[in-house]
């Protein structure tokens, strides 16, 4: 029997603290108000008021990893406390809640992602379908044909009275005899299998399927203002396209096949039939989504970082935080050009990036045979944190890189 307990905080005391390790429970707020914010946030792109029907929490809970955010009450109140191993029994019993959880996960993702652009490369995304003609005419110029004419092609479809419609049919016409590449629509099996460097969908497009990777791997990509940054690359057991079907909203990235993959297709009819019949994937939802968030958060940390080596380093750092890889070594999917895509630096500055590396071990990684190698997790996690402390030292006013 699902027994939960009750906890009270006075006005200005702390439920959560930043950094924490304790994560094992998150708060349902009964009464009252709190507010959230990180401490190293100087524009203040993380400060949320929550009241009564809200929750805290839950996405280093469900992540486990250390809290996020600071969480200070702003007047009495009482919350209802959740361990994760109760999870489980609580959507049983209780499935609106988990889906409200995951809703607003959805959104504050949509809101990471494009803080995350804003940081990343001084633009905003578009949600216009429009915008996929910025995105094949990207991948067009990037020789990359097959995942230009997917834009394209939906571009044309859902932009017919477009004054480049013309122009744009002759190109696509061109792109067909330069690619086999013919996987337009969503397919109506329950599985599919794309090859490297196609395009499962395009940001700014219409959809409502969501994906789980059987095998491979898939880059979720943003296209804004002529340069690409990849916010993830997901591999198997991973889901994606989730947000545009519990939004209804067009999808908020591209996601590209990194290597040949098989996916399993969920649309909107068998979501709801899974999600009446199977809470566990309710359960599964929720933590790739804590995953995610706890991601974009420690990516924004990246952001306040200036010198273009601390920054890469950081963010390979990252990556084997989110592998849970802190002993040992690690071999990545990852290419130098891959890493400085995520932390948005012009592919027109890589090699004087690259340069900068120190040439012997100290730097906490190897490239072995293109992809990158980290022989001591621990290591690496110790100069990431050493490069983040030399970063607070130097850091003053207002954080600027000067690659871009």
């Amino acid at each position: 029997m699902l027994q939960l307990q009750f906890a009270n905080f006075r006005k200005d005391s702390y439920l959560l603290v930043e950094g924490k390790e304790e994560n094992d429970h998150f708060y349902i707020i009964q009464s009252g108000k709190v507010r959230c914010f990180k401490s190293n946030d100087p524009k203040g792109n993380s400060i949320k008021i929550y009241g009564a029907g809200d929750f805290v929490g839950v996405i280093s809970c469900m992540s486990n990893h250390s809290q996020i955010e600071n969480v200070i009450a702003l007047e009495d109140t009482k919350c209802i406390s959740v361990r994760k191993d109760q999870y489980p029994e609580l959507i049983e019993k209780n499935t609106p809640i988990a889906l409200k959880i995951i809703r607003t996960f959805a959104n504050r993702m949509r809101s990471m992602n494009e803080i995350f652009m804003q940081e990343a490369i001084k633009s905003t995304s578009s949600d216009f379908p429009e915008h996929m003609l910025d995105v094949a005419n990207y991948y067009d110029k990037m020789g990359k044909p097959a995942i230009a004419i997917y834009a394209l092609y939906h571009f044309m479809k859902e932009c017919r009275n477009n004054v480049h419609i013309p122009q744009v049919q002759e190109r696509f016409k061109s792109l067909s005899t330069m690619t086999n590449f013919r996987n337009f629509e969503p397919t109506k099996e329950l599985t599919c299998h794309y090859e490297r460097d196609e395009m499962i969908f395009s940001e700014s497009q219409s959809g409502s399927d969501m994906f789980v990777i059987q095998d491979g791997e898939v880059a979720i990509t943003k296209v804004t203002a002529g340069k690409e940054v990849i916010l993830a690359v997901l591999k198997k057991g991973d889901m994606f396209g989730e947000m545009a079907l519990l939004e209804n909203k067009p999808r908020s990235a591209c996601a590209i096949a990194h290597s040949p993959c098989h996916l399993m297709v969920i649309n909107r009819g068998n979501f709801n039939q899974m999600v009446s019949t199977q809470p566990q994937l309710i359960s599964r939802l929720t933590t790739t989504f804590a995953e995610r968030l706890w991601t974009s958060y420690r990516q924004l940390d990246n952001m306040n970082i200036v010198n273009p080596v601390y920054k890469m380093t950081d963010m390979l750092a990252l990556q084997v935080e989110k592998a849970k890889k802190f002993i040992g070594s690690y071999q990545t999917e990852l290419t130098m050009e891959d890493l400085a895509n995520m932390v948005g630096i012009p592919a027109s500055s890589h090699l004087s990036v690259f340069a900068q590396f120190p040439e012997d071990k100290s730097k906490g990684f190897l490239v072995v045979k293109g992809k990158i190698f980290v022989p001591d997790c621990n290591e690496l996690m110790k100069i990431a944190s050493f490069y983040r402390k030399m970063n607070q030292k130097t850091m003053k006013g207002e954080n600027k890189n000067p690659y871009l």
